[in-house]
Order: structure tokens, then sequence, then C-alpha cells
């Protein structure tokens, strides 16, 4: 099971209750694996799901560990606590960075699971595994999409000198309803792409033009992008190339799914093992920037950019 706030717990991929009896436990694991089994028309990836739920739930020494947040491939309080800075071990030139990825909704996930956790009780750790993954769904997607832009951001450092990267842009303006910042904004001699870092708990894919998957309930993610790239570029009177969502390698069928294009920027979803290359390349369809016009861009936002 992928180390994401959103993964299905073993009790969901049973289909029982965190408290069920290991009676009930039993009769859904061997339930879940008769649907799930290839040879009766199954998922082979759920069925491996499956035996894996089990081997953290299957047994009550299994089971206390794993509710304790301590089962030996749950993840652990490191996996979704903030990284202490690492030594760098490159000496190559690393791409200008500006801004604090994932800060915004890491501060977001702290104010909300203190909220949902309630005022006046104590809260040692908000990143406890058990705590997080008793979390309702939407605290758990702050968390994940902090987790994504983190994670992105040290993918985009590696892209070199030649680019630089802002994190966490204010876009105050971009209208009711939208997050309050761009996650990513990239400028390089291959263009300038805006990016959204997501973790939506499973597969998205394109349908005209715009993303669907389960787990966006309703959301149009490359229409709210680009509202949000619009409310940060039109004040430097300079608008982007490109349109990105950015997501999981697991979650995107191929690494690089083009769509359309929105107000002109082409419309991407790339896996994040394919991100660098892919804005090395730049995104097919979309104008590349001469050296001059990136410095000239660069100035310009510089100018205008806010960080939340």
């Amino acid at each position: 099971m992928p180390e994401s706030p959103l993964s299905a717990s073993p009790y969901e991929l049973l289909g029982v209750p965190a408290d069920a009896d290991d009676a009930a436990l039993r009769v859904a694991y061997r339930r879940a694996l008769r649907e799930a089994h290839p040879d009766t028309g199954g998922d082979a990836a759920r069925f491996h799901a499956v035996q894996l739920a089990w081997t953290l739930v299957g047994t009550p020494e299994a089971r206390a560990r794993f509710d304790r947040g301590a089962g030996t491939t749950a993840p652990s309080r490191e996996t979704w606590a903030p990284a202490a800075p690492r030594p760098r071990r490159d000496s190559r030139p690393q791409a200008r960075s500006h801004g604090h990825p994932g800060g915004y909704d890491r501060e977001r996930y702290l104010a909300l699971i203190r909220e949902w956790v309630g005022r006046g009780q104590e809260l040692d750790d908000p990143y406890d595994p058990a705590l997080v993954r008793a979390a309702p769904r939407d605290i758990r997607h702050v968390l994940a999409d902090a987790l994504a832009e983190e994670a992105t951001a040290r993918s985009l450092a590696t892209l070199g000198i030649a680019y630089t990267v802002w994190h966490d842009v204010a876009t105050d303006a971009a209208g009711p309803g939208l997050p309050p910042k761009l996650d990513h904004l990239v400028l390089g001699p291959t263009g300038l792409f805006a990016i959204q870092s997501e973790d939506w708990g499973g597969e998205v894919r394109f349908r005209r033009n715009e993303l669907i998957g389960e787990g966006l309930d309703g959301e149009r993610p490359f229409r709210a992008l680009a509202a949000r790239a619009k409310a940060v570029t039109r004040p430097a009177k300079v608008k982007p190339t490109a349109l990105v969502v950015v997501v999981p390698d697991e979650h995107a069928a191929e690494p690089l799914e083009l769509g359309g294009s929105i107000r002109g920027a082409a419309t991407a979803l790339v896996r994040r093992s394919r991100l660098v290359s892919a804005i090395r390349e730049g995104i097919p369809g979309s104008p590349s920037l001469g050296g001059t016009d990136v410095m000239e861009v660069r100035s310009r936002l510089q100018a205008v950019i806010r960080f939340a």
C-alpha cells in the first residue's frame, strides 16, 4: 500500500470497521480474497493488496502493532512529518527556488486536525499514523497535498540553474472557492509552467480537457489551475505556456498525457518521475522562450509574486 495519508487502511480494504472483532475480520478477509482472486474475475493488484492487509491486521499481535502505528509496512511518523534538512551530495547548480513548498497546506492540516480532535484536547503528535488514519478524508487530503508538493519541489530543484521555481505563490485574486495559492511556477528556456501537485488517492485521467477520477469529488483541476495561474501572471503581463498537474506515478496510466489547451496554455497530466524531463524537453504544443525573454519574464514575475 502506498505511503499516503489517502491510502486505504487494511480495514477499508477488507470492508470492515476498525473495531471489528477477530471473527468478523477473518470472514471479511476470506470474502475479499475470493472476490479479488484473478481466477474468479478479480484484479491481481487488489488481490495482492488484500493479502498485504491481512499481514498487517490478521493476527492479534500484528493488529495491535498496526493500531499503534507500528506495523512493519505501515507508514511511520517520519513518513508524514516534515523532513529534517539533509546535506546536499550533488555539487551541480540547482534551480533557483523561492517560497516554502507545502508550507501553506502543512499549516492548514495542523489547524484542521487540532479542530477535529477538539478544543482543549491534548495533541501530542499531529502526525501520529493512527491519528492520521482516523481523520476524515478531507483532512488527510490536505496532508497528502502537502507531501505531494514537497516531493515535486525536490524534483524541480534538480532542473538546473537555467530554471527559476516559485512555490506556494499567493493567488488571492483567483476567485471565491479556489485555493488561495499556486503550488509551483517554473520558468526556463522551455517555457513558463504553472504546476499543481496532487494526490487524490487513486488514478485520474483526461476527459474533454479535464481530469476525472473517483477521488476528485466534482473538482475541475485544470480550470482551477488556469484561474490561479492567470491571477499570478496577468499582473506581470505574461502568460503561462503550459498547465501541468503532477500526480504519484501509480495514479496516471501514462508518464505524460496531453489534454488540449486553456487560454493558449497546453495542458498535461504528468507522473512525478517524468516531471523534470517533461519540463526540460518542453510540453508538446507549448512555445519555448528565448534567453532574453526568460530574463524579462523573470523580472516581471519577481516584481509581482507574493507567497502564501
